[in-house]
Order: structure tokens, then C-alpha cells, then sequence
């Protein structure tokens, strides 16, 4: 999953600081798994679930589909200026830079799928979570990484970003296209007349927030009853926001972006790790099918994907390694991929939206496959060679 990158672009991303979301994220994490583990494990998940006394929108009857649906629709809407900045003015802005990392993020997503499948292939009930371990946390990954200094060169870092910006991308429309329940029509049309609206503001030059901001909300509201994920429009709407630079180099893409990262990465990020990642650890078995095929898609299929894929551009001459990686900066940045968190827990409630025992033991396969590859990526990168100081 993509993390919370700022308005300077991805490299800015480079910088400790930019880790902080990511660190958040893993003690809400930390926290939500010794809740669930507590004597207060109940009403933990009673604050969460319960229906509430009365909402506004009726599909959004509890705290957490507020938070699944409507809140992580922003940071949707934060992924999608990202991935929008990158491809028109950032590091996948020419076909050379992105050849490299576009093929990794795919064959970071294919093999961890094919591994899951693999896994599980006798229970055809468990076929649908088969896309849960083929997201990246770049948030997570960033936490990670914000440990380990100089021991990393920024070329690393910065393909390890870019490679969860593809990724992103290609988790997005997996949610679209293989995560959508019965669509309705009348919903649906309005959605794409909303986004149309969108579109013909940005067509006609106008460059004022507000118009776009409260087509986004009748847009996220539309899909919302679409039958297509309501956090997909998040990502439709960014896609509007004009991003060409005016005289001050400044644009109501940046601008946005630059409003909504700290919100996303400092709220809204922690606020889903806090209503999802708590599992009782004695609710499952972690060598059961579902969490271990997520597990192993995670810390194996994650970084045999990408390996294969850098080692294989470079000996096919079709793209070079990032400057200064030795294999063991290329080994720790494989395994950091696999920690997937947010978007594989996000995945795992999707994929099995009717049967609450198995989303349990898909968030026990994800905490799992995450940690480890957290910590065996922390471990290689700490053997790899240390980066001279600049």
C-alpha cells in the first residue's frame, strides 16, 4: 500500500521524517493486537461493530464501515494524487524510470497470488482472498526503513516507493473489478455523469478546490450505492484534480495533496489499523490454509516476485538495478514489500464480507506475513554495507 508521501514528490519521501505515519501506524497496530488479546477484547470490538443508534446514511451502520467506506475514501483520494503526480510529473513520468519498478509491482503481485492459490487450492471457498498478500504498506515499510539510517541507499528507497506507487495502482483496480458486488444501474450512471463533471471542470481550466471537493463527496456517495466499492471513487476523483504547475510552480493538486496527507497518514491510516488489525490469536490457527497461504504469499511470493524481476531486467539488459543496491540491499527491499497491512486487511474484508470467522483469520495471515517480512527485511538491510555519510 502506498504510504502518505507529501506535495515535494516521492523523493520526498526519503527524508526520516516522512516515516512518522508509518510508525503510527504500527503502534496502532501493536495497540489494536493487545486489546484484542485483553479482557477488554469485547467491548473493544463492540465499539467498533455495534450499530450505531442512527446514521445519516444508512449503509454505513457502525464505526467501522464508517471507517472502511468513508473515511479510507480519503486516503484513496490521497493514493490517487499520488499515483497521478508520479505519472505525470514524478518518477514514473518517463517510460525508462518506470519500466524497472512496473515489472516488479506486477511480478510483486502475481507470484504472492499464485503462492495463495497454491496454498489453499483444495478449499474453493477460499479462492477469492487470492489478491489479500499482493499489496505492499509503503507507510509500514517506511516505519521500517526509518530505522535502519543510512544502511540503505536512497536509490532503494525510492524504487522500494515507486514499486508500491504500481502497486497501488494495480490493488485499485483489483477492488474494482474483482471485489465489486451486484451493481445498480441508476447509481452507477449518476457516478459516471458525477466523474464526467469532474473531468469537463478540469477540461475547461477550472483550478478553485471547491467545485471538485463537492463533487467528490456526490461521487463517493453515488458509488457508495453502486455496488462498486465506495473507496474506488476516491481514487476516480484524484484522477480529475488538475496537476499542470502555474507561475508559483504550485497546483490544486499539490495543494490537496499537501492538505490531506497529514490527516490521512496521521488519522485515518491509524484509525483503520486501530477498528481492523486486532485479532485474538487464539481464534485461529496460523497453519490453517487461508492464514498461511497469506502468510507465505507475503514473506516468500512477495519477495521472489520482485527478485526475479530485477535480477531478471538486469541480466535481459531491459533495465539496470537502482544505482549503489548490492544483492542484499535488493534482498531487504524484496522482503519490506511484503509487509502488507492496510491494504491486504482491507482486501481480506472484502473478499470475505459474509463469513466474519474466516476475515478473522485472514487479519491473523496478514499481522503474521507482515511482521515477518518487517523483520527480515530490517535484518538483511542491517548486514547490507552502510552508506557513506554525504
Amino acid at each position: 500500500m502506498a504510504g502518505n508521501l507529501g506535495s515535494g514528490g516521492i523523493r520526498s519521501a526519503l527524508k526520516a521524517s516522512d516515516a512518522a505515519p508509518g510508525l503510527v501506524l504500527m503502534a496502532c497496530a501493536a495497540l489494536a493486537l493487545v486489546l484484542a488479546n485483553s479482557p477488554l477484547a469485547h467491548a473493544w470490538h463492540e465499539l467498533f461493530l455495534h450499530p450505531l443508534p442512527w446514521s445519516p446514511i444508512s449503509r454505513l451502520d457502525s464505526l467501522h464501515a464508517w471507517i472502511n467506506d468513508g473515511a479510507m475514501a480519503v486516503f484513496f483520494l490521497v493514493v490517487g494524487l499520488e499515483i497521478k503526480r508520479e505519472f505525470v510529473m514524478g518518477a514514473l513520468a518517463d517510460n525508462a524510470r518506470r519500466r524497472l519498478p512496473v515489472i516488479a509491482a506486477l511480478a510483486g503481485m502475481a507470484v504472492p497470488a499464485l503462492a495463495y492459490l497454491f496454498v489453499t487450492n483444495e478449499n474453493a471457498n477460499l479462492r477469492s482472498g487470492w489478491a489479500i498478500p499482493a499489496a505492499t504498506d509503503i507507510a509500514f515499510a517506511l516505519g521500517v526503513l526509518a530505522l535502519l539510517g543510512r544502511r540503505v541507499p536512497p536509490s532503494v528507497r525510492l524504487f522500494l516507493l515507486t514499486v508500491a506507487v504500481v502497486d497501488d495502482v494495480g490493488a485499485i483496480a483489483v477492488i474494482a473489478v474483482f471485489y465489486t458486488a451486484s451493481l445498480e444501474p441508476g447509481w452507477l450512471i449518476l457516478g459516471i455523469g458525477l466523474l464526467g463533471a469532474m473531468a469537463a471542470l478540469n477540461r475547461f481550466g477550472v483550478r478553485a478546490l471547491p467545485p471538485y471537493l463537492v463533487l467528490a463527496a456526490a461521487l463517493w456517495f453515488a458509488v457508495l450505492h453502486s455496488g462498486i466499492h465506495a473507496t474506488v471513487a476516491g481514487v476516480l476523483a484524484a484522477f480529475t484534480i488538475p496537476v499542470r504547475l502555474d507561475s508559483r510552480g504550485d497546483s490544486p493538486l499539490l495543494r490537496l495533496e499537501h492538505a490531506l496527507v497529514g490527516v490521512s497518514g496521521f488519522l485515518i491510516v491509524p484509525l483503520f489499523g486501530l477498528a481492523n488489525a486486532g485479532v485474538a490469536l487464539s481464534s485461529g490457527h496460523l497453519l490453517a490454509p487461508l492464514p498461511l497461504g497469506i502468510a507465505l504469499g507475503l514473506i516468500l511470493g512477495k519477495q521472489a516476485g520482485v527478485m526475479l524481476a530485477v535480477l531478471g531486467c538486469e541480466r535481459l539488459g531491459i533495465a539496470a538495478r537502482p544505482a549503489g543496491a548490492s544483492l542484499l540491499h535488493l534482498w531487504g527491499m524484496a522482503l519490506l514489500c511484503g509487509i502488507g497491512f492496510t491494504m491486504s486487511l482491507f482486501i481480506g474484508a472484502l473478499a470475505f464480507a459474509h463469513t466474519p470467522q474466516l476475515i478473522e483469520d485472514a487479519k491473523l495471515g496478514v499481522l503474521a506475513g507482515s511482521i515477518l517480512s518487517a523483520l527480515a527485511g530490517a535484518a538483511v538491510l542491517r548486514l547490507a554495507p552502510r552508506q557513506p555519510a554525504s
